[in-house]
């Protein structure tokens, strides 16, 4: 009899769940996908739009190797004032994780996260990853997976 596997210990809050989203049109703004430029891009992104009544995501396009800070357009918005781009959140069929806990822990479990949800289901690479700042210390990660996964 061979030796089961060692288990690993989860970074999510709760097993992965399947979830469909409708496209978002949302204000962006894009950088390398490097760490510096991630934590140089939040900020400043966030003092031209502001946070009160914002939902914050970020998508990784792990092909083109950029990541895209965005926020939904609301009515009186001016992205293009604000010299920001417009674009689209992509819906689709996700295998949705969560993390909680301090954002200070938290962030450094996106990447472990991410990985865990690959290992759950098939990623559909046509699509980017994205990440969902839900409220402070709760961020969901979408994996993108075909609709028959």
């Amino acid at each position: 009899m061979s030796p089961e596997p060692p288990v690993t210990a989860s970074v999510l809050s709760a097993p992965p769940a399947r979830i469909h989203r409708s496209d978002v049109v949302v204000m962006e703004q894009t950088a390398a996908d490097e760490l510096p430029a991630i934590q140089a891009l939040w900020p400043a992104f966030e003092r031209v739009v502001g946070l009160r009544g914002r939902k914050m995501f970020a998508r990784a396009d792990e092909r083109a190797g950029t990541y895209t800070v965005c926020t939904p357009v609301k009515p009186g918005d001016r992205p293009e004032e604000l010299g920001l781009r417009t674009g689209v959140l992509p819906g689709g069929w996700y295998l949705r994780g969560t993390l909680v806990g301090a954002p200070e822990l938290i962030y450094g479990r996106i990447a472990g996260g991410m990985a865990e949800l690959r290992r759950a289901a098939p990623l559909d690479e046509t699509r980017p990853l994205v990440e969902f700042y839900r409220r402070h210390g709760h961020i969901e990660l979408w994996l993108p997976v075909e609709e028959h996964a």
